[in-house]
């Protein structure tokens, strides 16, 4: 507050504004506006010994709608705990669609879907810094299961489902994403989704990049990692290399686990084995539902395969 009042005592001894505001270093309109809240608070020079700095803080923010040391009024909604919503993200199958949805549900004038993401996204960039990665094209293929089986009807008749597990690959520069659906995640159907992927994309990547999964990475190492004979040996053949992904580190795949976490799809009651890719009004039929931002969905295959 030694601001305040050594702009009150300049303007009192008669002082122009301009000048003040040369002499303390600020700007112009700083300096009409502490006048203006100083008159306005009902306050005369000199100030009485009694009023200290929290107070007259107080008065000269009061119109403000603004406490000591406050912000009040500077959103006009209730803000959700940003804090709490980022650690809601890092559970499995939580988005920030289902975040807004229960945020809603309490305050039904609250954000609208769009402004709370920018919202978020604006306080997540004051978080730890972290270098955006650059990706040519055809470099790298980022390949993933996702997380949770899907449930196939395998028989119409008495409504018998088995879950289906998805294979994803992704290229990193183009977001062109393949998807292949089949009953393990073993190494026949592991190796089997990367053939497909090869074949969808008309040539093969220079680097696969897998998660640290059992069935391409025997042991995960960050310097030296053992990678499955079998999976090598394809690699070898299709003369690319493996690179996985640092242990713990899932921002070196963001766009495989960007898919990953949003796919969702829903089988339309084919018998498995039955193979073929999906119209490109799949997506508006709702037979396959991902939501990725429409220009990265370029192709997705579904196959079952016994």
């Amino acid at each position: 507050m030694r601001h305040v009042r050594d702009v009150i005592r300049l303007k009192s001894a008669g002082m122009s504004t301009r000048e003040i505001a040369r002499r303390l270093g600020t700007a112009p309109s700083t300096v009409r506006l502490t006048i203006r809240r100083f008159e306005t608070a009902g306050l005369n020079w000199p100030l009485s010994d009694c009023i200290t700095d929290t107070e007259l803080e107080a008065r000269l923010f009061a119109s403000a709608g603004a406490g000591p040391g406050t912000r009040r009024g500077h959103r006009r909604q209730a803000e959700p705990d940003w804090a709490a919503v980022h650690r809601e993200l890092r559970r499995k199958h939580v988005t920030l669609a289902i975040l807004w949805e229960e945020y809603i549900a309490g305050e039904p004038g609250g954000y609208r879907y769009s402004r709370f993401c920018e919202l978020y996204r604006a306080w997540e960039g004051r978080l730890s810094v972290t270098m955006r990665q650059s990706h040519a094209a055809g470099d790298k293929l980022f390949v993933d299961y996702a997380g949770d089986g899907v449930p196939v009807v395998i028989d119409r008749r008495s409504g018998e489902r088995r879950a289906a597990q998805i294979f994803v690959a992704v290229l990193g520069a183009s977001s062109f994403t393949y998807a292949q659906a089949t009953w393990t995640q073993g190494l026949a159907d592991w190796i089997s989704g990367h053939v497909g992927a090869f074949e969808a994309i008309g040539g093969v990547p220079a680097l696969l990049v897998p998660d640290n999964t059992k069935v391409a990475v025997i042991k995960a190492c960050l310097y030296d990692p053992q990678i499955n004979r079998s999976y090598a040996d394809m690699a070898a053949h299709y003369g690319t290399a493996i690179l996985p992904a640092r242990p713990r580190r899932p921002r070196d795949k963001t766009s495989v686990s960007y898919c990953t976490l949003f796919w969702r799809l829903r089988g339309d009651g084919d018998e498995p084995g039955r193979a073929g890719v999906a119209p490109p009004t799949a997506f508006e039929n709702g037979l396959l539902c991902g939501q990725r931002p429409q220009a990265a969905i370029q192709m997705v295959t579904t196959a079952f395969c016994d």
